[in-house]
């Protein structure tokens, strides 16, 4: 109940913060045009809180958490008295008009690059960005990468971190000329290894690049020990217990964490045979795999975890930390990456290309949300900015009733000279409300269907 508490505030705090900071951003540039704003409400529904400010705008919580609005004076909406007419919103130019309704996904973006900043002064603790393993035939194989490799730079962007070099595949990956990567070797020597561009152009938001090139990170050797289990699934109802050392399942000997994993992985809905050291004793345990959905493919799961043991990833460790003018440019640019893969991801998911599997709602985030919080402010940082980001390209979207629908009405109406007819824009409206509604109807979908596995 703890875990689920913990949680949902992170979630609330998230969101309220979020939305705050793009309903500030519509407030902020619309008093400054000379707009009167008559109301400022994080959520929807009935007021759980409202205050009227000494400035004459009712602040308002609502109910419904799931984004918020500013309300400003406009004809449209309801009579106007004529000497309030020059502060109408639907009164002020179309370059105010437009500034205004932008102001809301560039404040998104603006908390994002400060929230990088803030991460990159403080320092982001990150894994060492060296090759464990090389997949057989795999690209990474066909460009020459051995095991030992370390990663020094993809194209043109250092990458100090495993995580900053997976970011810098998906940046440079357009398909259209082959990606160098600058690797230190084994043996200390510096080398250029060479991604085909057609196996780049593969890469995509929803796959880790890593996974879709053929590496996999180099990790320390974890003992094969159960640390924790997941109340009600299989190794719970087996009876293993923390502490348990695994031997060897169905006569195959483990020496390592990992290859518990992948064997447990690559046995759905089976029947494994277990031999376990508890307290110096010897023990056989049956297990029945569960069975989980990963990109269309059946992987099992027993619901344990390993036990942690202190010390072991300080060699992996590395702290990516710059100092206040290079992280300023560094928070821009790792932003900016960010807003082209989301609307890259959000492209292909509309030709079929990604799976609509990978759309996060209210559910996953709320996940999310807890989990990151759990990690630390840096990691909880990282998230509110990636969240940021995706709520500032996501609103300039041309889908009327986002900020981007309001634009693309002030585009038309800057072609023809004249704004769309009122009942041109109602109709508008109805459908992106129907088109949004759709998309929300979804992602609880695959959010229940993820959860449940």
């Amino acid at each position: 109940m703890n875990s689920f508490l913990f949680t949902l505030l992170s979630f609330l705090v998230a969101l309220g913060v979020l939305i705050a900071v793009h309903e500030y951003g519509h407030f902020w540039v619309a008093r400054k045009a000379g707009v009167k704003v008559l109301r400022f409400s994080i959520g929807f529904g009935p007021p759980l809180w409202k205050r009227l400010g000494r400035d004459g705008v009712e602040y308002v919580i609502g109910a419904i958490p799931l984004g918020g609005y500013v309300k400003m004076l406009d004809e449209r909406e309801e009579p106007v008295p004529e000497e309030q007419l020059q502060w109408a919103f639907n009164r002020q130019s179309l370059a105010a008009r437009s500034a205004i309704v932008t102001a809301g996904p560039a404040a998104n973006f603006l908390f994002a690059i400060l929230a990088f900043w803030l991460i990159f002064v403080i320092g982001d603790t990150g894994t060492r960005p060296v090759v464990g393993e090389v997949e057989p035939e795999s690209a990474a194989f066909q460009a020459g990468f051995l095991p030992g490799d370390e990663l020094l730079a993809v194209a043109d962007r250092e990458t100090p971190s495993w995580e900053s070099a997976m970011y810098a595949l998906l940046a440079v990956s357009t398909g259209a000329q082959d990606v160098p990567v600058r690797v230190r070797d084994g043996d200390g020597n510096e080398r250029v290894r060479r991604l085909s561009a057609e196996s780049t152009g593969k890469l995509q938001g929803d796959v880790s690049p890593m996974q879709v090139i053929g590496l996999r990170q180099q990790r320390p050797a974890i003992p094969p020990v159960i640390g924790e289990l997941v109340s009600g699934e299989a190794a719970d109802l087996a009876g293993l217990q923390a502490g348990d050392r695994i031997l060897s399942v169905d006569g195959q000997a483990i020496n390592g964490w990992t290859e518990l994993v992948n064997y447990v992985r690559a046995h759905p809905d089976l029947l494994l045979q277990l031999e376990v050291e508890r307290a110096g004793e010897l023990l056989e345990i049956e297990v029945q795999t569960g069975v989980r959905m990963e990109q269309d493919k059946a992987i099992g799961r027993i619901g344990a975890g390993v036990q942690e043991v202190e010390g072991l990833l300080d060699e992996y460790l590395v702290v990516v930390r710059l100092g206040p003018l290079e992280a300023a440019g560094a928070s821009v640019g790792k932003t900016w990456d960010i807003s082209r893969l989301i609307l890259r991801t959000v492209g292909r998911m509309f030709t079929g290309e990604v799976s609509v599997k990978t759309i996060s709602g209210p559910i996953s985030i709320a996940v999310s949300a807890g989990k990151t919080a759990s990690y630390g402010v840096v990691s909880f940082l990282k998230f509110l900015a990636f969240i940021s980001i995706s709520l500032g390209v996501l609103n300039l979207l041309p889908i009327p009733v986002l900020d981007g629908g309001h634009l693309l009405y002030f585009i038309i109406e800057a072609v023809k000279g004249s704004p769309l007819s009122e009942e041109a824009q109602l109709q508008g409206q109805r459908v992106g409300l129907l088109l949004l509604l759709m998309l929300m109807g979804l992602a609880f979908y695959v959010d229940i269907t993820r959860l449940l596995g």
